[in-house]
Order: C-alpha cells, then structure tokens, then sequence
C-alpha cells in the first residue's frame, strides 16, 4: 500500500491531552518541545496593540500554539483576545518578561510612550522585541539606539496587506535589524506572513521601505478617483471601469480592492483618513531626510486634509478621498 494512502482499516485510540501532559514530564529530557502548526518550538511571546491589525496578527499566533501575552491600552480587545485564548498582561513591564514582544502601535508617539528607557530596563537577558508598526524613520532609529542601550534586540518589521491579508497569514513583512535578530523573530514572522523581506542591518531602512510603499498606494488611491470620476462622468459605470482596468493592465490587489470601494463608494475604513495623512507626513519627513524630490506631495496632503475637515467621510477608509475629487467636479 502507498503510505501517503489513507488507512481505514485501523483503528486508532486517543489518549486524552492530560495524560500526553503527564507522560511528557516523566518523558523528560528526551522528549522534544511542543512544536506550532509552523513546526517550530511553540513560546511564550507578548504582543502589545490589538487594533484592527494587530487583534487578527495575535490571534494567528494563538492558533499557531504559542502563548501569547496581550496588553493594549483599552481593556475591551484584551478581553476579546483572553476569550479567544490568550493571557492579559497587566502592565507592560509584565509583557516584556516574556522575553520576546511583538508591538504594532499606531504611531511614533504611541511606540515611544510604550517602550521608554524605564521600561526596557526590566527587560529580561536576551529579550527582543519585534516592531511592527509603521513610523518615522527619526522614530525608528530612536528606538534602536534606546533598545541597544537597554542590551534589548530590535527589529524593525512594518506590514504590509490589508486585516483579510494579516488573517490569512499572507502578508508581505518589510524587516531590518542585525541578521541574528531577525533569524530570531523568523518563526514568528512566517505565522504572520508569506514573505519576509530582509533590506538591512539598520532597523529603520525597513520603515524606509514601507514608507515609500504606502506613498505609492496614496498615489493608486488618487488615481483610482479621479479616473473613475472621470468616466462616470462621461456615463460609464465606475466598477465596469474597474474591471477593464484590473482585467487589462493593473491586476494587483490595490487597484481591485480599491477600485471596487471608490466605485460602489463603499468606504467601511480598516485603515482611516488621518492614518492615511500620517504616513504621507512620514514619507515627507523621510523625504527630507534624504534629500529626495516629492513634487506630487503637497497636492496629495491638501486632499487628504480637505477629507479630514469634511464630517461625512474624515472617519471613513482613506480611500474615501476619492470623493474630494467628485466634489470638486462641476
């Protein structure tokens, strides 16, 4: 018979999980360590900031065998996360005993509250921490040089895909950090996503990275609009544009996901107006740091600005600022 062939002709006794407990420890040293559904060691991590992305980032985790310690600044999504089986940390200094923490916080203000030289001062020996938000590159290197103070590993691993992408386990991850460090954080990471792409020993390049890709998703965004704003007007029906315009030429994700939200003006935000702005503020930060031209810039931040002072949609998906252009159509 093949053995890859299912076997129906046996049959199989299960022994309930205690006694595997019970006969692991008598087991003892010859026993291997429980393995993720990734075959690596499961562990004991923290993950600190359970907005949208990071609530379905913890869950993978959870249903990949690990434990994972949560502590977010609202009690509710910690709540939410215990019933799906995590741990509550009471404090963060608690989270960080674990060892190794993976944060995705909302911006260059919450990541350096959070992770102050007090608080990464109680980090155990050989503690890392995984960093998965998107700042500034002045932010990042902030924090590195804080983290290399406190003898605490950093990597620096901005996302990138949308929470259906972060729920599948196939997201892009953008990682920079010694080599050691993100050879570390690699288990995790594969949980998290298809791809990990390693672009330098200095944690902030990777922000570089992910900053310079939201930029050109602003760019699709308003693109989209006013292209669709453009042919609706003539009388042709925004998502048969769509359809052409992914089936012919841009088939990638954003401009189908995208293009349907402007068309159908669907704009249910899993990522906001103000969030949109603040990472276009990191691109032109990131931009002046480098000496680099953005001459597209300022019209996109007056749009987006525009978005936030109107009431109907400052608090929808930032691809709501297709309706400024419609707007400003006569």
């Amino acid at each position: 018979m093949n053995v890859y062939q299912r076997r129906t002709d046996v049959k199989l006794n299960y022994t309930p999980l205690s006694n595997c407990v019970r006969a692991a420890r008598v087991v003892g040293a010859h026993s291997q360590p429980p393995r993720s559904s990734k075959g690596t060691p499961m562990a004991d991590i923290a993950f600190l900031g359970l907005g949208t992305m990071g609530s379905v980032m913890a869950k993978r985790l959870i249903e990949a065998g690990h434990t994972v310690h949560v502590w977010n600044r609202s009690a509710a999504a910690v709540h939410e996360l215990v019933a799906h089986g995590a741990v509550a940390a009471a404090s963060i200094d608690e989270a960080l005993q674990a060892g190794i923490v993976i944060s995705i916080l909302a911006n260059d203000a919450a990541c350096e509250s959070v992770f102050t030289a007090a608080v990464l001062a109680t980090a155990p020996p050989d503690a890392l921490h995984i960093n998965m938000a998107t700042v500034s590159v002045e932010a990042a290197d902030r924090l590195a040089e804080r983290h290399a103070s406190a003898s605490v590993a950093y990597v620096a691993a901005p996302v990138l895909g949308r929470p259906p992408v972060a729920a599948a386990g196939q997201l892009n991850i953008v990682a920079g950090g010694a080599e050691k460090d993100i050879n570390r954080a690699q288990p995790f990471l594969d949980v998290l996503g298809k791809t990990t792409w390693r672009v330098g020993a200095r944690p902030s390049t990777a922000n570089l990275v992910k900053i310079g890709v939201n930029y050109n998703l602003i760019h699709t965004l308003q693109a989209l609009g006013e292209s669709i704003n453009l042919v609706e007007r003539g009388g042709v029906d925004g998502q048969t544009f769509v359809n052409i315009l992914t089936d012919a030429a841009y088939t990638g994700s954003a401009y189908t996901g995208y293009g349907r939200a402007i068309a159908a003006r669907d704009y249910n935000p899993s990522f906001t107006v103000a969030l949109g702005l603040k990472d276009l503020r990191l691109t032109e930060q990131a931009a002046a740091g480098n000496g680099a031209s953005l001459p597209t810039a300022a019209v996109l931040h007056e749009l987006f600005d525009a978005a936030l002072a109107d009431p109907e949609i400052a608090d929808r998906d930032w691809s709501a600022i297709a309706e400024i252009t419609r707007s400003r159509s006569s």
